[in-house]
């Protein structure tokens, strides 16, 4: 079973939705049969994990778990209203700190604002489906989100908001149009936006605040895409990647670009192992950045800490089929979700300590 994120999602009403947690939760056990689904982390030591396990109707329900020691230990914080999907897209959770919290499967958007407690539903304004939400995050008193419709054309929009918001509506000037289109916000040491379309049209803004943007020279050619990565000492970097299946099916052209500052111009390596089609990119310093990419039903990890001039790929398990949630919260510490709760290998959360050298899986008790 392979995910397909860009497909056409099945119409979902994004309606408020407020469910409290009883307050026993904090003290139950990992559920039997959990699955992980998506993380994220606020340090190397503090995360948190969605996961699933099998239950009566509607087959899976949702957990959420945290730890304070690297993973070594889990409690149960909640039980998030959210369900697998049927088109098996992931439920991404997004951790901003102990209080905000977003989850999301593509279509429908939830927000906590008292570390998983409670939760209520964020609407799109004007947003026509299908679409699907790549990416939500935060900055000072701004959330983003970045959202693609699949109509024809195709288009992809930066939505903001408050914090605290119910409603997100389109940023103006950040859409991009064409038959594929694409784009990443960053908001680690200052927000970074780059949208695309084709392989054809980039476009590429910053600000330190997240309230006032200026547009800035693009990380990547133009017959390329941008996967961003948050800034590490003072230097933004991000990955170019050529379209998926080039230049042969299961390959991706990349490299790893890099500026000195934000908003600064941004130069590139020598080129990254081609191997899989990109699935998340993270960044643990300015020397230091891994690729998860899957291929051949193989999911991989390439990593430098020279800065590109060297890559060594680690090969996960036979899961192949998706990795996600790709984050380095320090210079050391990195994790990445293989696979789907639903999916016939199962999931896990693989964690390093040593920047991207070396991965561990994960045991939830």
């Amino acid at each position: 079973m392979k995910p397909n994120r860009w497909a056409a999602l099945a119409a979902t009403a994004v309606t408020a939705l407020a469910v409290r947690t009883p307050s026993a939760a904090a003290d139950s056990l990992v559920p039997k049969g959990f699955a992980p689904a998506s993380t994220s982390w606020t340090g190397p030591l503090r995360g948190f994990v969605l996961g699933f396990s099998p239950c009566g109707k509607p087959g899976w329900c949702a957990s959420l778990l945290s730890s304070t020691d690297g993973g070594k230990r889990w409690r149960l914080v909640g039980a998030p209203p959210i369900s697998l999907p049927d088109n098996h897209n992931q439920v991404k959770l997004t951790v901003i700190d102990e209080h905000e919290v977003f989850l999301s499967d593509g279509n429908r958007l939830l927000a906590s604002h008292d570390g998983g407690g409670t939760w209520s539903g964020v609407r799109l304004a004007g947003i026509r489906e299908p679409f699907y939400i790549s990416k939500i995050t935060e900055a000072g008193a701004r959330v983003f989100a970045m959202v693609t419709g699949f109509g024809s054309p195709s288009t992809t929009t930066l939505y903001a908001g408050p914090s605290g918001t119910r409603v997100l509506t389109p940023v103006p000037g950040f859409t991009v149009t064409g038959s594929a289109t694409y784009g990443d916000v960053a908001t680690s040491g200052g927000v970074q936006v780059s949208m695309g379309s084709d392989y054809r049209v980039q476009k590429y803004w910053t600000s330190s605040d997240g309230l006032t943007f200026t547009a800035a020279p693009p990380p990547c050619p133009a017959d390329s895409s941008a996967l961003l990565s948050g800034i590490r000492q003072g230097r933004v970097l991000a990955l170019c990647s050529g379209g998926p299946g080039t230049p042969h099916p299961g390959a991706t052209v990349r490299r790893l670009w890099r500026a000195p500052k934000l908003g600064g111009r941004f130069t590139g390596t020598a080129q990254a192992p081609t191997l899989g089609i990109n699935q998340s990119f993270s960044a643990a310093s300015p020397a230091a950045a891994t690729v998860a990419a899957e291929g051949g039903g193989t999911g991989f990890l390439h990593s430098t800490v020279d800065g590109g001039v060297t890559w060594k790929t680690t090969e996960l398990s036979g899961r192949g089929v998706c990795l996600n949630d790709l984050d380095f919260p320090d210079e050391r510490a990195g994790v990445v979700v293989d696979g789907l709760p639903d999916a016939a290998g199962g999931s896990a959360v693989y964690r390093t300590v040593d920047g991207g050298r070396t991965w561990r899986e994960l045991v939830f008790k």
